[in-house]
């Protein structure tokens, strides 16, 4: 009978991969049969000599290739096992705090933790460095817990060691079931591959080796202070106060399940709040400055930046300069909604702003214009600057000029140095060329600038913290000639009334042009983080639970722009 086609097929492939799997046992076979094939020749009998092998290049290297193609066999067999097992029963339904959650381990290059608030967003942390992440994905509100609390809001004091026992008792459980769920899933495809139950069970074996590795790694690299810089996604990205403000952040947050517990209890009040968000309490200590640069003629600039002074209740705006683009006298229409953003105003020149555009500036009530070294006193805080050397609105000028940029900003040193003598030492500097900012390292304890259309956190040499932001205006009307939307940025500063000086910073990044994200992070000055190590002094977990500020009130959302 003919041998149908695909049946011939499917031998020849069987065939192939029974030579890379079972390589090692095809050799023991074969050595037998070439002896008895010798044996019925005649050539040589059981005891004759034996005629010399011919020596055939690569002979030496066979088995080690062959060794290599097994041991990767066998680890693609693991950790796709491993996988498989996971997807399939790693995740454990517990309750934690007022919440059913859902938690899992799934492989990942980063590792790290989120928590899926749905429909609120996403928080991530990166508390930890390992083949494997977590995630906790909330399900839902259990509405006799929740109502619980509301109607007794005493409990919100316990609600830290009730959700401590529930994440530990849940993460013991996961570990258990993951452990089952690898070497089950390891073990079951070895078993299909091979075909052989020792082999199946060196890959279970495997497979738990692995995972406990991964769990000491995760164990090893672990950070508390992870939660201290989180980053938020969807609505989430519009309640900052989950984390706290800033004086509370320096001062409080030392211990990852007194924190915990605090972002359970927000999103508890969250659900509460269904559709209507509380309004966002700033802490009175606090100094709120918003950081904008490189708006370029773009419009819708202005209704992010008056959302955002009315969400975080802005003391005073500091823009680093290139508002317009070609500085010309017909553009001086486009600031006239700065009149109408509800905070001081302090601006400098950038190299797409022309004297034209400073003089237009200088006639509005609420905008103070810094040049030369100019101080002025506004929110709060002392704060000088100085406009561009260079104005090259069409980029065919000497624009990037290094050594003017640099004597500008010598000139600003010399101002600064000029204020501290008197008397009336500056808290913040501004330029729009980072090159001019860096010029003022030891005469400032911050100076800010724009101009690269990207961030910039930096430490200088004499102590004098930089920070160069983002373009607010999403690169402006130039954007739509890049090949992706340039995203638009903004930045949030946390400054102590007493000090003045930077306690914390939120960094807004939201979708360019055509795109519809958005997304806050927190970060300290590593000096605060210092602070909070665990052998510094804090209050107890009962004080700082009982306290009034230990219960933040969630942000209001931030108008669309």
């Amino acid at each position: 009978m003919v041998r149908v086609p695909f049946r011939a097929a499917a031998d020849r492939v069987r065939h192939r991969l029974s030579q890379l799997v079972r390589p090692a046992s095809r050799s023991r076979t074969a050595a037998p049969k070439a002896s008895r094939a010798t044996d019925r020749t005649g050539a040589t009998g059981p005891a004759g000599p034996k005629a010399p092998r011919p020596a055939v290049p690569g002979d030496l290297a066979a088995p080690a290739r062959s060794s290599w193609l097994r041991a990767l066999g066998m680890l693609a067999v693991v950790v796709l096992g491993a996988w498989l097992g996971l997807l399939a029963v790693g995740s454990i339904r517990t309750p934690v705090g007022p919440m059913d959650t859902n938690m899992t381990l799934r492989p990942s290059l980063t590792g790290g933790s989120k928590i899926n608030v749905a429909p609120l967003g996403a928080l991530e942390l990166d508390s930890h460095i390992a083949p494997l992440r977590l995630d906790v994905d909330v399900d839902r509100l259990d509405p006799e817990r929740s109502q619980a609390l509301v109607d007794q809001p005493e409990r919100f004091s316990g609600l830290q060691d009730e959700v401590t026992r529930d994440v530990a008792a849940g993460t013991r459980e996961l570990a258990v079931r993951s452990c089952v769920a690898v070497i089950s899933g390891a073990t079951a495809l070895g078993l299909v591959v091979y075909r052989r139950p020792r082999r199946a069970l060196a890959a279970g074996g495997l497979a738990l080796t692995l995972l406990a590795a991964s769990g000491v790694s995760a164990y090893a690299t672990w950070n508390p202070k992870s939660v201290l810089e989180p980053k938020f996604s969807g609505l989430l990205s519009s309640a900052p106060s989950l984390v706290g403000d800033a004086r509370s952040i320096v001062t409080e947050f030392d211990m990852y399940q007194q924190e915990l517990a605090r972002l359970v209890t927000n999103v508890t009040k969250l659900y509460d709040a269904t559709s209507t968000l509380p309004v966002y309490q700033p802490d009175p200590g606090t100094i709120r400055a918003l950081h904008v640069s490189d708006i370029h003629l773009n419009p819708a600039a202005w209704h992010i930046i008056a959302s955002l002074v009315e969400q975080y209740e802005i003391d005073v705006i500091i823009d680093s300069g290139d508002t317009m683009d070609h500085g010309s006298a017909a553009e001086n229409g486009f600031l006239d909604p700065i009149r109408d953003l509800g905070a001081p105003y302090v601006w400098v020149r950038g190299n797409h702003d022309s004297t034209v555009t400073q003089d237009y500036l200088e006639k509005f009530r609420n905008v103070r214009v810094l040049d030369d070294g100019k101080a002025v006193d506004v929110g709060g805080l002392r704060i000088a600057g100085t406009g561009d050397a260079s104005f090259t609105p069409d980029r065919t000028g000497p624009g990037g000029n290094k050594a003017a940029a640099q004597l500008e900003g010598a000139r600003l040193a010399t101002a600064l140095r000029d204020q501290e003598r008197a008397g009336t030492p500056v808290d913040i500097a501004v330029a729009h060329d980072p090159n001019t900012a860096r010029a003022t390292d030891g005469t400032v304890p911050l100076v800010l600038s724009g101009h690269l259309h990207r961030r910039i956190n930096e430490q200088l040499k004499l102590g004098t913290r930089l920070k160069v932001e983002g373009s607010t205006g999403g690169g402006g009307l130039r954007a739509v000639q890049n090949e992706k939307p340039e995203k638009v940025h903004a930045s949030v500063l946390y400054l102590d009334r007493s000090t003045r000086r930077l306690q914390a910073w939120d960094e807004i990044t939201l979708g360019g042009l055509g795109l519809t994200t958005a997304e806050v992070s927190r970060h300290l000055p590593e000096e605060n983080l210092k602070k909070d190590s665990p052998g510094s002094p804090s209050p107890s977990p009962s004080s700082a639970s009982s306290s009034p500020s230990a219960t933040r009130s969630p942000g209001r959302p931030t108008p669309s722009p």
